[in-house]
């Protein structure tokens, strides 16, 4: 972008000739302290000044090869965003056109020193990071690995924090004990460091279509019908014990909307967004 800085310099800069100035027919000035006739105002030009453009969005996509952080990606550059994805395979195995618009990063949460660099020129970071197995790994993979996540992003000075949590299930918590204990630490950590900039997502059963293999597995014929249904019977969540069994489930789509928006958005509230905020901001449009 260029500037072009101009200044006006008066041939008289004294005060008093300033103020006791009067026009004249041919556009000259007349001083009315004397009948001197004042030259006209000289502009001089500048050099051109160099303004560089204002800096993009970058985004860091936290398990950006996995399904719901494909889709995310997908969705991040179809908004004109850089973006950026850390993941310990790296380079996401899925041969559509978009993922050569990614900066694939590869690099353990669990050890530092192999991805820090992934946050340079970062401005949000949404986390996908998650997984299943003993309770000792599902508390690392779920916790440990975001809170460190968390930590380094904040100390980098990222703005924004998006992190894709699960919805409570209830009794089965009790089944999947390391995976909700180090999903509800990661929690807390965002909203710690980030208490103006943090966003928690709680999908329940994610559907969409899930490439497996080479296979792509469509899963909306499951999930598309029975988030009709359940969308429908919000009473049944309040039901002792089994109540949050009627979770509904939510595309991944839209996810990956609301992850983008919650992510670049400054005015998008923090806090935690359950299944049927994520559903009512996917509908809503972009600003």
């Amino acid at each position: 972008m260029k500037t072009i800085v101009s200044r006006l310099i008066h041939s008289k800069p004294s005060v008093p000739g300033l103020y006791a100035m009067a026009p004249s027919r041919n556009g000259r000035c007349l001083s009315t302290v004397s009948d001197k006739v004042d030259g006209p105002f000289k502009v001089e030009e500048a050099e051109t000044v160099d303004v560089p453009p204002p800096p993009t969005e970058k985004l860091l996509v936290l398990g950006g090869n996995g399904f719901v952080g494909s889709h995310i990606c997908r969705e991040a550059l179809d908004r004109g965003l850089t973006v950026a994805s850390l993941s310990r395979s790296g380079r996401s195995s899925l041969h559509d056109s978009w993922a050569n618009n990614v900066i694939w990063h590869q690099g353990n949460l669990l050890s530092s020193d192999s991805w820090k660099e992934a946050l340079d020129g970062v401005t949000s970071v949404i986390s996908c990071i998650g997984g299943f197995g003993s309770n000792s790994y599902m508390y690392k993979i779920n916790g440990t690995a975001n809170i460190n996540a968390i930590r380094s992003a904040s100390e980098k000075g990222v703005k924004r924090f998006v992190y894709i949590s699960a919805a409570d299930f209830g009794m089965a918590n009790y089944l999947l004990q390391g995976y909700y204990e180090g999903k509800r630490a990661a929690e807390t950590e965002l909203l710690t460091k980030f208490p103006y900039g943090g966003v928690i997502l709680r999908p329940g059963f994610i559907y969409g279509t899930r490439t497996v293999g080479g296979m792509k597995l469509p899963l909306g014929v499951v999930g598309s019908p029975m988030e009709m249904v359940l969308q429908h019977a919000k009473p049944l969540n309040q039901l002792p014990l089994v109540g949050p069994l009627f979770t509904p489930p939510v595309n991944v789509t839209a996810v990956a909307k609301v992850a983008v928006r919650a992510a670049t958005d400054p005015v998008f509230p923090p806090g935690i967004i359950d299944v049927h905020g994520i559903v009512r901001y996917s509908q809503q449009k972009s600003r």
